[in-house]
Protein backbone atom coordinates (compact mmCIF):
# COMPACT_ATOMS: atom_id res chain seq x y z
CA UNK A 1 0.00 0.00 0.00
CA UNK A 2 3.09 2.57 0.92
CA UNK A 3 4.95 1.31 -2.59
CA UNK A 4 1.41 2.50 -4.21
CA UNK A 5 1.33 5.71 -2.83
CA UNK A 6 4.80 6.84 -2.93
CA UNK A 7 4.38 5.37 -6.98
CA UNK A 8 1.50 7.68 -7.22
CA UNK A 9 3.25 10.43 -5.94
CA UNK A 10 6.24 10.48 -8.03
CA UNK A 11 3.87 10.23 -11.12
CA UNK A 12 2.30 13.74 -9.90
CA UNK A 13 5.20 15.08 -9.17
CA UNK A 14 6.45 14.24 -13.33
CA UNK A 15 3.32 15.67 -13.82
CA UNK A 16 3.77 18.69 -12.87
CA UNK A 17 7.16 19.37 -14.03
CA UNK A 18 6.41 18.06 -17.30
CA UNK A 19 3.76 20.59 -17.29
CA UNK A 20 5.91 23.60 -15.90
CA UNK A 21 8.91 22.66 -18.29
CA UNK A 22 8.46 23.69 -22.38
CA UNK A 23 9.39 20.95 -24.60
CA UNK A 24 12.16 21.36 -26.82
CA UNK A 25 11.51 23.23 -30.12
CA UNK A 26 11.19 20.81 -33.52
CA UNK A 27 13.88 22.73 -36.10
CA UNK A 28 11.07 23.66 -38.05
CA UNK A 29 9.70 25.91 -34.54
CA UNK A 30 13.32 26.77 -34.62
CA UNK A 31 13.15 28.01 -38.32
CA UNK A 32 9.83 29.72 -37.38
CA UNK A 33 11.18 31.34 -34.72
CA UNK A 34 14.93 33.16 -36.10
CA UNK A 35 13.92 32.71 -40.10
CA UNK A 36 9.46 33.48 -40.45
CA UNK A 37 8.01 33.64 -43.70
CA UNK A 38 7.50 37.12 -44.11
CA UNK A 39 5.58 36.45 -47.56
CA UNK A 40 3.20 33.33 -49.13
CA UNK A 41 1.13 33.22 -52.03
CA UNK A 42 -0.49 29.73 -52.72
CA UNK A 43 2.35 27.04 -52.20
CA UNK A 44 5.02 29.96 -52.28
CA UNK A 45 6.45 30.83 -48.96
CA UNK A 46 9.38 33.40 -48.77
CA UNK A 47 11.29 33.83 -45.45
CA UNK A 48 13.17 36.43 -44.02
CA UNK A 49 16.63 35.22 -44.83
CA UNK A 50 15.63 34.31 -48.19
CA UNK A 51 14.12 38.10 -48.98
CA UNK A 52 17.08 39.78 -47.03
CA UNK A 53 19.26 37.92 -49.36
CA UNK A 54 17.32 38.65 -52.29
CA UNK A 55 17.92 42.97 -51.34
CA UNK A 56 21.98 41.94 -50.56
CA UNK A 57 22.04 41.32 -54.78
CA UNK A 58 20.78 44.77 -55.57
CA UNK A 59 23.01 47.90 -56.32
CA UNK A 60 24.40 49.42 -53.33
CA UNK A 61 22.03 52.53 -54.17
CA UNK A 62 18.66 50.81 -54.33
CA UNK A 63 19.47 48.35 -51.35
CA UNK A 64 18.88 51.30 -48.50
CA UNK A 65 15.67 51.96 -50.11
CA UNK A 66 14.62 48.33 -50.18
CA UNK A 67 15.00 47.77 -47.03
CA UNK A 68 13.73 51.14 -45.56
CA UNK A 69 10.72 52.78 -46.85
CA UNK A 70 10.81 50.51 -50.14
CA UNK A 71 11.07 47.65 -48.58
CA UNK A 72 6.76 46.36 -49.22
CA UNK A 73 7.66 47.93 -52.77
CA UNK A 74 10.70 45.45 -53.14
CA UNK A 75 8.59 42.85 -51.53
CA UNK A 76 5.66 43.20 -54.46
CA UNK A 77 8.26 43.16 -57.09
CA UNK A 78 9.87 40.51 -55.39
CA UNK A 79 6.88 38.21 -55.11
CA UNK A 80 5.57 38.50 -58.40
CA UNK A 81 9.38 37.64 -59.75
CA UNK A 82 8.97 34.39 -57.67
CA UNK A 83 5.49 33.87 -58.82
CA UNK A 84 6.62 34.34 -62.28
CA UNK A 85 9.08 31.67 -61.78
CA UNK A 86 6.86 29.23 -60.05
CA UNK A 87 4.96 29.33 -63.22
CA UNK A 88 7.34 29.48 -65.75
CA UNK A 89 9.22 26.28 -64.01
CA UNK A 90 5.97 24.34 -64.36
CA UNK A 91 5.71 25.13 -67.95
CA UNK A 92 8.87 23.57 -68.55
CA UNK A 93 10.65 27.11 -69.25
CA UNK A 94 13.82 25.75 -67.26
CA UNK A 95 14.52 23.73 -69.85
CA UNK A 96 14.11 25.81 -72.52
CA UNK A 97 17.40 25.96 -74.56
CA UNK A 98 17.34 30.13 -74.72
CA UNK A 99 16.44 29.92 -70.87
CA UNK A 100 18.98 26.98 -70.03
CA UNK A 101 21.86 29.46 -71.93
CA UNK A 102 21.34 32.61 -70.17
CA UNK A 103 21.10 30.63 -66.94
CA UNK A 104 24.64 29.27 -67.82
CA UNK A 105 25.49 32.85 -68.63
CA UNK A 106 24.13 34.54 -65.21
CA UNK A 107 26.51 31.53 -63.54
CA UNK A 108 28.95 32.35 -64.91
CA UNK A 109 29.08 36.24 -64.59
CA UNK A 110 28.29 35.27 -60.87
CA UNK A 111 31.19 33.02 -60.23
CA UNK A 112 33.68 35.41 -62.45
CA UNK A 113 32.45 38.66 -60.13
CA UNK A 114 32.98 36.53 -57.07
CA UNK A 115 36.54 35.56 -58.18
CA UNK A 116 37.31 39.06 -59.06
CA UNK A 117 36.49 39.94 -55.21
CA UNK A 118 38.57 37.45 -54.54
CA UNK A 119 41.38 38.69 -56.30
CA UNK A 120 40.55 42.26 -55.38
CA UNK A 121 41.02 41.46 -51.74
CA UNK A 122 43.98 39.65 -52.29
CA UNK A 123 45.80 42.99 -53.31
CA UNK A 124 47.91 44.71 -51.08
CA UNK A 125 48.32 48.63 -51.64
CA UNK A 126 50.87 49.49 -49.05
CA UNK A 127 51.86 53.25 -47.95
CA UNK A 128 54.57 53.76 -49.91
CA UNK A 129 52.87 52.42 -53.04
CA UNK A 130 50.61 55.56 -52.70
CA UNK A 131 52.86 58.24 -51.78
CA UNK A 132 54.69 56.79 -55.02
CA UNK A 133 52.11 57.21 -57.19
CA UNK A 134 50.98 60.88 -55.58
CA UNK A 135 54.62 62.16 -56.12
CA UNK A 136 54.07 60.73 -59.73
CA UNK A 137 50.76 62.22 -60.35
CA UNK A 138 51.39 65.40 -58.21
CA UNK A 139 50.74 67.47 -61.23
CA UNK A 140 47.46 66.84 -61.10
CA UNK A 141 46.72 67.52 -57.15
CA UNK A 142 47.97 71.57 -58.27
CA UNK A 143 45.46 73.95 -57.63
CA UNK A 144 45.89 77.77 -59.33
CA UNK A 145 43.81 80.71 -58.21
CA UNK A 146 43.68 83.51 -60.96
CA UNK A 147 41.95 86.02 -62.25
CA UNK A 148 42.36 87.58 -66.19
CA UNK A 149 41.53 89.97 -68.65
CA UNK A 150 40.46 88.75 -71.84
CA UNK A 151 40.80 90.81 -75.39
CA UNK A 152 38.66 89.40 -78.41
CA UNK A 153 39.59 89.32 -81.67
CA UNK A 154 37.38 89.09 -84.82
CA UNK A 155 35.68 85.66 -84.91
CA UNK A 156 36.56 84.63 -81.65
CA UNK A 157 33.88 83.28 -79.58
CA UNK A 158 34.11 86.07 -76.68
CA UNK A 159 33.99 88.93 -79.69
CA UNK A 160 30.82 90.98 -78.65
CA UNK A 161 28.83 92.25 -81.33
CA UNK A 162 28.12 95.27 -80.04
CA UNK A 163 31.77 97.03 -79.50
CA UNK A 164 34.24 97.20 -82.35
CA UNK A 165 35.94 94.10 -83.78
CA UNK A 166 39.90 94.06 -83.20
CA UNK A 167 41.88 92.41 -85.62
CA UNK A 168 44.34 89.96 -84.06
CA UNK A 169 47.26 92.41 -83.96
CA UNK A 170 44.92 95.44 -82.77
CA UNK A 171 43.54 92.71 -79.82
CA UNK A 172 47.22 92.10 -78.75
CA UNK A 173 48.49 95.54 -79.02
CA UNK A 174 45.57 96.55 -76.48
CA UNK A 175 46.34 93.41 -73.83
CA UNK A 176 50.16 94.25 -74.34
CA UNK A 177 49.02 98.23 -73.19
CA UNK A 178 47.24 96.73 -70.43
CA UNK A 179 49.83 94.65 -69.29
CA UNK A 180 51.80 97.34 -68.89
CA UNK A 181 49.23 99.20 -67.29
CA UNK A 182 48.73 96.66 -64.34
CA UNK A 183 52.49 95.92 -64.13
CA UNK A 184 52.88 99.58 -63.67
CA UNK A 185 50.49 99.38 -60.69
CA UNK A 186 47.34 99.66 -62.12
CA UNK A 187 44.01 98.05 -59.85
CA UNK A 188 43.29 94.58 -62.15
CA UNK A 189 39.50 94.49 -61.20
CA UNK A 190 38.78 97.80 -62.14
CA UNK A 191 40.62 97.31 -65.72
CA UNK A 192 39.28 93.71 -66.02
CA UNK A 193 35.40 95.43 -64.66
CA UNK A 194 35.77 98.04 -67.65
CA UNK A 195 37.93 96.10 -70.95
CA UNK A 196 37.43 92.59 -70.34
CA UNK A 197 35.19 90.97 -72.75
CA UNK A 198 35.47 87.76 -70.22
CA UNK A 199 31.61 89.37 -69.11
CA UNK A 200 31.06 86.62 -66.41
CA UNK A 201 34.54 86.97 -64.78
CA UNK A 202 35.11 90.64 -65.63
CA UNK A 203 32.28 91.77 -63.50
CA UNK A 204 34.42 90.01 -60.39
CA UNK A 205 37.57 91.76 -61.32
CA UNK A 206 38.59 88.94 -63.63
CA UNK A 207 38.30 86.51 -60.99
CA UNK A 208 38.18 82.84 -62.52
CA UNK A 209 38.04 80.95 -58.74
CA UNK A 210 40.24 77.82 -58.19
CA UNK A 211 40.86 75.19 -61.12
CA UNK A 212 43.26 72.49 -61.66
CA UNK A 213 45.07 71.21 -64.90
CA UNK A 214 42.41 70.45 -67.56
CA UNK A 215 40.27 72.64 -66.85
CA UNK A 216 41.33 75.24 -68.80
CA UNK A 217 42.59 75.41 -72.72
CA UNK A 218 46.34 74.33 -72.94
CA UNK A 219 47.83 78.11 -73.42
CA UNK A 220 46.26 79.22 -71.00
CA UNK A 221 46.64 76.42 -68.45
CA UNK A 222 49.99 76.36 -69.44
CA UNK A 223 50.75 80.10 -68.53
CA UNK A 224 48.46 80.38 -65.25
CA UNK A 225 50.51 77.56 -63.66
CA UNK A 226 53.77 78.74 -65.01
CA UNK A 227 53.28 82.24 -63.37
CA UNK A 228 54.40 82.79 -59.91
CA UNK A 229 52.06 83.93 -57.34
CA UNK A 230 51.22 87.92 -57.93
CA UNK A 231 52.98 88.27 -61.20
CA UNK A 232 51.44 89.41 -64.17
CA UNK A 233 51.85 86.78 -66.52
CA UNK A 234 53.14 87.92 -70.45
CA UNK A 235 50.21 87.82 -72.53
CA UNK A 236 48.87 84.53 -73.64
CA UNK A 237 46.89 83.99 -77.03
CA UNK A 238 44.51 81.01 -77.10
CA UNK A 239 41.04 80.95 -79.31
CA UNK A 240 39.08 83.37 -77.50
CA UNK A 241 41.47 85.98 -77.52
CA UNK A 242 44.76 87.45 -75.75
CA UNK A 243 44.81 86.94 -71.61
CA UNK A 244 46.27 89.41 -69.75
CA UNK A 245 46.73 86.70 -66.25
CA UNK A 246 47.40 87.33 -62.81
CA UNK A 247 48.10 84.40 -60.19
CA UNK A 248 46.24 84.67 -57.22
CA UNK A 249 47.29 81.39 -55.35
CA UNK A 250 48.99 78.39 -56.50
CA UNK A 251 48.35 75.31 -54.10
CA UNK A 252 48.62 71.49 -53.99
CA UNK A 253 46.60 69.16 -52.33
CA UNK A 254 48.36 67.10 -49.46
CA UNK A 255 48.61 63.71 -49.84
CA UNK A 256 46.46 62.63 -47.09
CA UNK A 257 43.46 64.60 -49.00
CA UNK A 258 43.77 62.06 -51.59
CA UNK A 259 44.79 59.33 -50.06
CA UNK A 260 41.67 57.43 -50.15
CA UNK A 261 40.76 57.93 -53.81
CA UNK A 262 45.16 56.99 -54.90
CA UNK A 263 43.90 53.59 -53.21
CA UNK A 264 41.10 52.92 -54.79
CA UNK A 265 43.25 54.04 -58.05
CA UNK A 266 45.75 52.01 -57.52
CA UNK A 267 43.56 49.29 -56.68
CA UNK A 268 41.54 48.84 -59.75
CA UNK A 269 44.86 49.82 -61.85
CA UNK A 270 46.36 46.33 -60.29
CA UNK A 271 42.81 44.87 -60.51
CA UNK A 272 43.30 45.19 -64.00
CA UNK A 273 47.12 44.56 -64.78
CA UNK A 274 46.19 41.06 -62.93
CA UNK A 275 43.38 40.50 -65.76
CA UNK A 276 45.49 41.64 -68.61
CA UNK A 277 48.59 38.93 -67.32
CA UNK A 278 45.54 36.28 -67.17
CA UNK A 279 44.58 36.84 -70.96
CA UNK A 280 48.21 37.07 -71.98
CA UNK A 281 49.62 34.06 -70.36
CA UNK A 282 46.51 32.02 -71.92
CA UNK A 283 47.87 33.55 -74.99
CA UNK A 284 44.07 34.37 -76.27
CA UNK A 285 43.20 34.87 -79.73
CA UNK A 286 40.88 36.57 -81.41
CA UNK A 287 39.29 35.68 -85.29
CA UNK A 288 40.29 39.36 -86.99
CA UNK A 289 38.04 38.58 -90.29
CA UNK A 290 35.32 37.88 -87.56
CA UNK A 291 36.09 41.06 -85.46
CA UNK A 292 36.55 43.19 -88.38
CA UNK A 293 34.63 46.35 -88.78
CA UNK A 294 31.69 46.13 -90.85
CA UNK A 295 32.72 47.77 -94.00
CA UNK A 296 29.88 50.53 -94.68
CA UNK A 297 27.24 49.85 -97.17
CA UNK A 298 27.86 51.33 -100.11
CA UNK A 299 24.90 53.30 -101.46
CA UNK A 300 23.09 52.58 -104.78
CA UNK A 301 23.77 53.84 -107.79
CA UNK A 302 21.30 56.54 -108.56
CA UNK A 303 18.64 55.84 -111.46
CA UNK A 304 19.49 56.69 -114.71
CA UNK A 305 17.72 59.89 -116.41
CA UNK A 306 15.03 59.02 -118.25
CA UNK A 307 15.28 59.90 -122.29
Amino acid sequence: MKKTITMLMVFAFATVAFAQTKPAATPAQQQANTDPIVIAAGDLSIRQSEFEAAIKTLPQEYQQFASGPGKKQFAEDFLRMKMLAAEGTKNGLDKDPDVVRQLNLMRENLIANAQLGRIEKSITITEADLQKAYEANKGQYEQVKARHILIAFKGSPAADPEKTELTEEQAKAKAEALRKQLVAGANFDELAKKESDDKGSGARGGDLGPFTRGQMVDEFEKAAFSAKVGEIAPVVRTQFGYHIIKVDEHTTTPFVEVKEQLERTERQKKMQETLEAMKTSSKATFNEAYFAPATPATPPAPPAPKQ
